[in-house]
């Protein structure tokens, strides 16, 4: 039994250094480093393995993602059908920063990476959404291809921690 406790004291401990380093993270990541999407800019025709960016006229469906601070979003696992047009509402019910990111796992590894490296970088692309804490942000997304594709926190710290979801694209 004090074994049990040892460990679960532990984890505790691991997951609060975790949850603070990222919080000092999170601030310095602020709003200021993200560029906001010109509401008025063309829609991308950019193709990635994931899908393109949405028309906001032709949405087949609205989801809401909550973002939180135990590092996890709010569903953790979605289905669309290829070709299907999705509006993600990203809500952050944290005190901290969050963002979601579309993307293969291999691409968000590497974002994530660059991330760590390049703390201030600044990015406006379709597939991103940055929101401050109590705030939510909407993204307009098309699934143009079959398969299982990921949605992260990059935030240092927060994709380490389990801020990750999946996106199951079935055939239309």
């Amino acid at each position: 039994m004090n074994k049990q406790i040892t460990i679960n004291a532990v984890s505790a401990a691991f997951l609060a250094l975790v949850m603070s380093a990222g919080a000092s993270i999170a601030y310095a990541h602020g709003d200021e480093t993200h560029k906001k999407p010109n509401a008025n800019a063309p829609i991308s025709t950019e193709e990635h393995a994931f899908g393109k960016q949405g028309d906001p006229k032709k949405v087949s469906r609205t989801i809401t993602i909550d973002m939180n601070d135990t590092m996890r979003f709010g569903p953790s696992d979605i289905t669309v059908k290829e070709g299907e047009t999705i509006k993600f509402v990203v809500a952050n019910k944290g005190k901290i920063m969050h963002e979601m990111v579309l993307g293969t796992m291999d691409e968000l590894k590497k974002h994530g990476d660059l991330m760590k490296k390049n703390p201030g970088m600044e990015h406006d692309e379709p597939y991103m959404s940055h929101v401050g804490p109590s705030k939510k942000e909407e993204m307009v997304w098309q699934f143009t291809k079959a398969g299982d594709f990921y949605y992260a926190c990059l935030i240092p710290g927060h994709f380490e921690a389990g801020m990750i979801g999946k996106i199951k694209v079935t055939k239309g």
